[in-house]
């Protein structure tokens, strides 16, 4: 390896979690953060990856998915079409082939270097230190996607341009995974390409999104699972990771098509970066941040996102909700074509054949609420308990059982939604008051417990297939839901009760939580209610 370099193959990048049952080596304690090879060659002693930003953890899954299938020799279906059985080979095993992870990164050792001056770092464009205008670089704050830049407000820590905190190379390899995901939309570093100048960038492709992703009781579980079957069609060798590929990408003429999982899932970023390393090679001192391809935007392909169909018949990912809660969500991961009316949510392909794996995986959801541009609310980090023994191909009589509970927990949720409004719109006497505050309050009150609800009755659902709709009861889910709203309600509008307008604006808006409110009752006007929005938890 050349000297002062930084290469993710050997130094440490990735934070990870070791299993309870891990021996320490005898040089002293298990590493908190360790290279690729490292993770790759323990992943059966690893629990967990330990990242704490939720979009970079999403990103590195992806990573190292690829790189799974590649040391597995699971990059495609081969010629007896037995991919699902040469998976449960290695699962057998109980880790992934030390010589196939050795003999990889040996081939691609090149490729994986942080910094390469003069060379061509991972995932990275060198191109840029001349394409770009070297006066006006990016800067480290801009690349930590945590940190405030230029005029953006202070999020989690308080940050000048002018003196900057140099982040470390594990920290500016995370921050660059981020980038390429989960990067704005907008302008960005001027970058000249065969004589046209330009400073505009597409949104990464995940941006907005939420992603899904099956979990094990280690990373060697986790990192199978999550491995989707490669088409009929593929071809190990032309479906290419960007290190992998032999030359860089054209800016004007890009691959637009996948090849297969391995670069659907790591070739698609909108954006090109160069990172520019301090003296000691173990900090970053600057960036160059720009796009990366002109032209159309590269496909959004993804299979560990929700789809929905939009009413102008557009199919977009299910967007990262930091107020939604993941059981929200179960349903439409565990059934193929789950109840969801006109959205016609489809279930994330990854799932189709994660629970061959493990009948005990849980799932973790990963996600930014952002906007398309400059504006990020929140991160997103939720998971279940062991939930992917009620697919719907592996439980077929339980699992609707799951969709009924999750319809019934919103559908007492939005009817708690509209009573306040309507109960505080005719206390003060003005339909067009949204009551916003008062439902943003009843929110925070119903969804924690319809969520703790939630899972008390899912856990108790039969799995033997030998009951109806594994012991479902729909009474008295019901009942249990509508006592949540109930209790929120009176929570919520008791303060006014104590007045004559009060208690009759409160008493005839209550009847909204059990869906009896006829025509001749005081409603809401259609103009104000369309103005509304469903409260999320």
């Amino acid at each position: 390896m050349p000297t002062g370099t930084y290469n993710l193959i050997h130094q440490p990048c990735v934070p990870v979690r070791w299993r309870a049952d891990t021996t320490a080596p005898d040089t002293g304690v298990l590493p908190d953060i360790v290279g690729l090879r490292e993770l790759m060659l323990r992943s059966h002693d690893i629990e967990s990856l330990a990242v704490s930003d939720a979009p970079a953890h999403a990103a590195l899954l992806r990573i190292l998915y690829a790189l799974t299938a590649r040391v597995a020799g699971l990059t495609e279906q081969g010629p007896e079409g037995d991919w699902d059985e040469r998976r449960l080979d290695v699962l057998d095993v109980g880790q992934l082939p030390p010589e196939k992870v050795e003999a990889y990164f040996v081939d691609f050792e090149n490729r994986f270097f942080l910094f390469a001056p003069g060379g061509r770092p991972w995932m990275q464009d060198p191109r840029l230190a001349d394409q770009c205008d070297r006066a006006k670089t990016a800067g480290v704050n801009k690349l930590i996607v945590t940190r405030p830049s230029g005029n953006n407000h202070s999020w989690f820590r308080h940050d000048k341009d002018a003196s900057p905190e140099l982040p470390t190379a594990p920290e500016a390899f995370l921050s660059l995974l981020a980038w390429h995901y989960y990067g704005p939309s907008g302008r960005c570093s001027s970058r000249e390409v065969n004589g046209v100048k330009s400073a505009s960038a597409t949104a990464g492709p995940l941006r907005t999104a939420l992603s899904y992703h099956p979990e094990g009781d280690s990373l060697f579980e986790t990192l199978l699972s999550g491995l989707v079957p490669p088409e009929d069609d593929v071809v190990g060798k032309e479906d290419l990771c960007p290190w992998e590929q032999e030359d860089l990408p054209d800016p004007d003429h890009p691959q637009r098509q996948s090849r297969g999982p391995r670069s659907r899932h790591t070739a698609r970023s909108q954006h090109a970066l160069l990172l520019i390393p301090d003296e000691d090679n173990m900090h970053v001192r600057d960036a160059f941040i720009t796009w990366a391809y002109r032209g159309e935007r590269m496909p959004r392909e993804d299979d560990y996102l929700i789809w929905q169909t939009s009413q102008q018949g557009n199919r977009y990912p299910r967007p990262a909700d930091a107020g939604r809660a993941l059981w929200r969500d179960l349903d439409a991961l565990l059934l193929q074509n789950p109840p969801e009316g006109s959205a016609n949510p489809q279930q994330p392909r990854v799932f189709r054949t994660a629970v061959q794996v493990s009948e005990d995986l849980r799932v973790r959801a990963l996600g930014f609420d952002q906007e398309g541009q400059a504006k990020d609310t929140q991160f997103i980090d939720a998971s279940t308990p062991a939930v992917l023994g009620y697919a719907e191909d592996n439980d077929p009589r339980t699992v609707p059982a799951v969709g009924r509970l999750r319809q019934l927990g919103e559908l007492y949720g939005r009817r708690l939604d509209r009573a306040v409004k309507r109960a505080w719109a005719a206390y003060v006497r003005d339909a067009k008051a949204d009551g916003a505050a008062w439902a943003a309050e009843a929110a925070a009150r119903y969804w924690p417990c319809a969520e703790v609800e939630f899972w008390a009755r899912f856990r108790v659902l039969d799995r033997t297939g030998d009951v109806a709709d594994g012991g479902f009861d729909p009474a008295a889910t019901r009942r249990a839901f509508l006592r949540l709203a109930q209790e929120a309600y009176d929570a919520v509008t008791e303060p006014v009760t104590r007045t004559l307008r009060g208690a009759k604006a409160v008493s005839h808006a209550r009847l909204d939580l059990y869906g009896t409110r006829t025509k001749t009752q005081p409603t809401t006007p259609p103009s104000s209610r369309a103005k509304t929005k469903e409260p999320t938890g």
